[in-house]
């Protein structure tokens, strides 16, 4: 059975047929570095770190890229707010955001890269873009001109008259079109500035992801991912860039989309203040029960963060300790691999639950089902069934072996 993905931009399964055999290149769009993140922020992360680790597991070599915006509108105003550099917000937000996801023992980036190490780089593709005829300076800002790439809209599933209607932009006298968007942005006094054929300023948001992938990554790599937010318009932006400035070749070949935290059944966000930050969280609650109520339902799907969720991941975690417990007392020195006849069916079922579209609630729950048969050897094993002492350590290999791959090993959790 082939591993699939639902493509954002195909908008359909798609078998996951690599660049490169044997090989995954992966880029996720990281953080804005002007607070501490929250939990929707961080599902994205626990998300795309379980299928990193899946793609591992399954024997891919997988090189995964993640960038910090490390300069934004954002931190600016987080820095006037605060009376320090903006470069000062930026450092102490990344070390931040960098402690959040250790807590939540989401694995670090091959490549962590930063927006202002690789302003050379922005600069050289905004300049090929301005000689290739899809972008202009008008008074010390670049902007892309959209109305020249044909294929705008193609990712949203948006016609470019249908994102006109149905979106509010921002104003500004030096754009020929309404949604022509930022490539280069003129400074203004005491903002952080680059030199530039145009003048001072800084880069547009959306150029920062397009140049660091290419560089680490090149045309054509094979997933990209991120919030199902940034699809419009930043993800859709990238590919009108990135395939303006290539020519011939597709930027990425798939999408894949995260859906949002919900919390009293609105989106989990910093602009409208209903949000719970991650180092608020972790103070109190294990990284296994948030990272098992973040992938409880599929990547793709909403989740609504509650006491209950939380509860119910907890109950989980603590079932799956107590069966570990007690199959490895009755295991003893007799555990075998994974891969014995009575963990290869779980084994087997695993595989095919997160071949489909890395589906963690079918893969948690055959985690369940090995719980109940271990159970059952358990009590065999009791009774003076010498087999099932074998069976027993087969399972707890296989269990210690798929709860690694999800980040949700239990061990912790009955000592909390």
């Amino acid at each position: 059975m082939p591993l699939v993905v639902t493509n954002t931009l195909t908008r359909r399964k798609d078998e996951l047929v690599p660049r490169e055999p044997g090989k995954i290149a992966m880029y996720v769009c990281g953080p804005t570095v002007y607070n501490h993140i929250h939990i929707g922020n961080a599902r994205c992360y626990i998300c795309f770190d379980v299928i990193r680790r899946y793609l591992q597991w399954r024997g891919y070599d997988v090189t995964y890229v993640q960038n910090h915006t490390d300069v934004d509108d954002k931190i600016i105003a987080k820095a006037n707010e605060e009376g320090r550099p903006a470069e000062q917000v930026a450092a102490d937000y990344s070390r931040a955001y960098e402690a959040a996801m250790h807590s939540l023992e989401v694995s670090p980036p091959t490549i962590r890269v930063l927006a202002t190490e690789h302003i050379k780089e922005m600069i050289e593709m905004i300049e090929g873009l301005i000689e290739k005829g899809f972008a202009y300076e008008s008074s010390g800002n670049v902007w892309f001109d959209v109305a020249k790439f044909e294929g705008y809209g193609s990712l949203s599933g948006r016609s470019l008259e249908d994102v006109r209607a149905g979106e509010r932009v921002e104003p500004d006298p030096t754009k020929r079109h309404p949604l022509d968007f930022s490539l280069w942005k003129r400074s203004k006094e005491g903002e952080p500035a680059w030199d530039s054929p145009w003048g001072p300023g800084r880069p547009g948001w959306h150029i920062e992801c397009s140049a660091m992938s290419l560089k680490y990554l090149g045309m054509s790599f094979d997933i990209h991912g991120g919030g199902s937010d940034l699809i419009f318009p930043h993800h859709e932006n990238e590919i009108a860039q990135s395939e303006a400035y290539s020519g011939d070749k597709p930027f990425v070949n798939y999408w894949l989309h995260n859906g949002m935290v919900n919390l009293d059944e609105q989106k989990m966000s910093k602009s409208v203040g209903n949000f719970i930050l991650v180092k608020d969280l972790v103070a109190k609650v294990p990284a296994p029960v948030i990272r098992l109520m973040s992938i409880a339902g599929h990547y793709r799907s909403e989740v609504d963060f509650s006491e209950g969720a939380l509860q119910q991941a907890r109950r989980a975690l603590e079932r799956f300790d107590i069966f570990l417990r007690a199959a490895k007392d009755v295991a003893g020195a007799d555990s075998e691999t994974a891969d014995s006849e009575a963990g290869k069916e779980f084994i087997t079922r695993f595989t095919e639950a997160m071949d489909d579209d890395f589906n963690t609630p079918a893969a948690i729950r055959v985690l369940h089902d090995l719980v109940r048969r271990g159970n059952a050897e358990i009590g065999k094993a009791a009774a003076g069934d010498v087999d099932a002492k074998k069976r027993t350590g087969s399972l707890v290999a296989a269990f210690d072996e798929l709860t690694g791959v999800l980040g949700i090993s239990p061990h912790t959790i009955g000592e909390t």
